[in-house]
């Protein structure tokens, strides 16, 4: 069996499973955002469900609209406040808080061999850990809030292996974006994407999760890695409790298997309006822009806010631009402000911003007007997703963004650095 066969098996009380066969799955973890979490309130009360199967096991975030933006969502967080109180279980908000895909494994609160079902589409982001992490409908949380369980399909498993050593300035997000631009955003439909190979091998674990936070962008159930020692050093100050750790058999149980040359990978550009119209950016042309977003759940770590501060250090932003910076967590602000991030992100002319994913979901601190072109690290480039509908998002690494920032256009950073 694949990783991902053998937590389903393990977590259905069953010897194997295979892809198709339908499950009962015991959960290790619900999670729900300011976004859904009151949905999913709403629907327990539907119910009739008084109590949660384990509180301790539920996780409430506050992140797509904190600091409250408005009345509609300040209403909406006191409620799912209230409600959190009111039950016991995890509740984040302002304080000691961050983007949920960015603030759980921070935390320790999901490891390897874990099931986790979240209230939002990134929830695969957890599959850098090794366990078995998707999104689910806030009706389906609602259900796994209630009972502990969820019941689905086991998906197929493709591989894809990324071989060879990537070139300057190619990370993560590069590898992603170029497989999404081969394969299309339906390439991997309800399957795991099991991350491998000497490239990813070199990752660090920030990468791996960029990775694996954007695999429901090729229309993937989950993203996966294996567990090697440097997942094991992330671990080892975080869990606060036992954990089993799967690996493949080792034989032909993949679906599908993809094959890939990172020495032959530049840095990546999804031009609008899908992840998947991916291209070098040496080749995209001359694009100016209007705004530079570097965070959200896919590039709000602190190795991600390292390649904007080597890019920043000692220039300036153009002024025909905004430039905002948002660390993922309270702990990746802090992170940064003691290690001098901070300072070069404000001398440089940029704005950052307290932990939120506002302008990734087109919510606040960064929503675009028309005909605004914005460079980001985020994840989605649909029309409308931040801001006006004529407006366009250009998805890259934080290094592109970075060069971007100080160029008012769309720039490859190697012209940046020199290094082309």
């Amino acid at each position: 069996m694949t990783i991902v066969e053998k937590i389903l098996a393990a977590h259905a009380g069953k010897e194997t499973v295979s892809r198709g066969e339908f499950v009962n799955v015991k959960v290790d973890l619900v999670m729900a955002s300011d976004l859904t979490a009151y949905i999913s309130i709403k629907q327990l009360d539907l119910m009739g469900v008084k109590k949660l199967f384990d509180p301790s096991k539920v996780v409430f975030v506050m992140d797509h609209f904190t600091p409250n933006k408005d009345i509609a969502a300040a209403e909406q967080v006191k409620k799912i406040r209230d409600f959190s109180l009111k039950q016991g279980l995890h509740y984040v908000e302002c304080g000691d808080m961050g983007i949920e895909h960015i603030y759980l494994p921070e935390k320790g609160l999901v490891l390897p061999g874990d099931v986790v079902v979240g209230g939002d589409s990134h929830t695969c982001t957890y599959g850098a850990l090794g366990a078995f992490a998707t999104g689910m409908g806030s009706t389906d949380i609602a259900v796994a809030m209630a009972t502990g369980e969820i019941w689905m399909k086991v998906p197929p498993t493709f591989k894809f292996s990324y071989n060879g050593k990537a070139g300057k300035w190619v990370t993560g997000k590069d590898l992603i974006l170029y497989t999404i631009g081969r394969i299309g955003v339906d390439g991997a439909l309800y399957a795991a994407m099991e991350f491998t190979g000497e490239a990813v091998s070199g990752l660090s674990m920030d990468g791996r999760f960029t990775m694996a936070n954007m695999a429901i962008e090729a229309g993937a159930k989950a993203g996966i890695c294996e567990v090697d020692d440097k997942t094991m050093e992330y671990l080892v100050p975080r869990a606060k409790r036992p954990f089993t750790i799967y690996k493949n058999d080792g034989g032909d149980e993949y679906a599908h298997v993809f094959e890939y040359n990172v020495e032959e990978i530049e840095p990546q550009v999804s031009l609008p309006h899908l992840p998947s119209n991916a291209v070098a950016v040496s080749r995209a042309g001359e694009i100016e822009i209007d705004q530079v977003v570097i965070g959200g759940c896919t590039n709000g770590r602190l190795e991600d806010l390292y390649f904007a501060h080597l890019i920043m250090q000692g220039r300036k932003i153009s002024k025909k631009i905004r430039c905002i910076i948002i660390p993922g967590s309270q702990q990746v602000y802090l992170d940064a402000l003691r290690l001098g991030y901070i300072e070069t992100f404000v001398t440089a002319g940029a704005l950052v911003s307290p932990p939120t994913c506002g302008p990734c979901v087109g919510g606040h601190m960064g929503v675009l007007a028309a005909g605004e072109r914005c460079v980001s690290t985020t994840n989605r480039n649909f029309i409308g997703r931040m801001g006006d509908p004529t407006s366009e998002i250009y998805l890259v690494n934080p290094v592109t963004a970075a060069a971007s920032a100080l160029t008012g256009r769309l720039t490859d950073p190697r012209e940046v650095t020199g290094d082309a």
